[in-house]
């Protein structure tokens, strides 16, 4: 079993990339931007993994990996940030282009950014001493203002994919934490997170699967924006 994760990782990014040279999607198109906006997103939180588990707040069962590393992580946990994102990405840009009228409007966009931001505020506010929950939460707490305060529009598409996009999510991270195998590949010391799981998965994953996939979208868009203008 030790190459569950990499098969994983390969499974997430072989549909969306094989239909990214579809006419309709062309999704390759959008490389320029995916990937320098990608290598930003994991320059804030390569560091951010490795820090944690370093210090135990997460870890990695080597029974599930090739025992290759880089900087103390495993190769899969590299590809993970790469693979996972493109999936993710080649998935709200389709849904975008081809059925632009799924998006929520501005009052709804409002009222789901001003409930999320409360809960996780309060979460904050009362868990700040666990380290996952306080910088997952803290993080998006940041993201989520700049975005709604400077970008909104891209909440209004982000947020309906984004509900979508957890089923996946959800299924590939039961796998990891251990919904369908003996063991977890990745494991969690319960300490330092709030200690709800939804099956095996700790509820703290879903934002942390929000800032990364939204701190690329985000980045992706500006990126287009100042190409635009180049050559406009």
């Amino acid at each position: 079993m030790w190459h569950l994760y990499f098969m994983l990782n390969l499974a997430s990014l072989s549909i969306p990339f094989i239909f990214s040279f579809h006419p309709k999607l062309k999704f390759y198109r959008l490389w320029k931007y995916f990937f320098p906006a990608t290598f930003i997103m994991m320059a804030f939180f390569i560091p951010w993994d490795i820090i944690f588990t370093q210090n135990g707040i997460w870890g990695f069962n080597e029974k599930y990996l090739s025992g290759i590393t880089i900087a103390n992580l495993p190769l899969e946990e590299w590809l993970f940030f790469v693979c996972i994102p493109y999936a993710c990405l080649f998935t709200i840009y389709a849904f975008k282009d081809l059925m632009p009228k799924f998006q929520l409007s501005n009052n709804t966009t409002a009222v789901v950014y001003f409930s999320l931001q409360t809960i996780l505020i309060v979460l904050l506010l009362y868990f700040y001493d666990r380290w996952y929950t306080a910088i997952n939460f803290g993080y998006a707490i940041v993201l989520l203002a700049l975005v709604y305060n400077y970008k909104r529009a891209i909440l209004n598409v982000f947020f309906p994919v984004f509900s979508i996009l957890l089923i996946p999510f959800f299924i590939v991270n039961g796998f990891l934490t251990g919904s369908w195998i003996q063991e977890p590949v990745v494991w969690y010391n319960d300490a330092e997170n709030l200690g709800i799981r939804l099956g095996t998965v700790p509820i703290e994953d879903s934002i942390y699967a929000l800032t990364m996939l939204l701190t690329i979208f985000v980045l992706m868009e500006k990126f287009k924006e100042k190409y635009s203008s180049k050559i406009g």
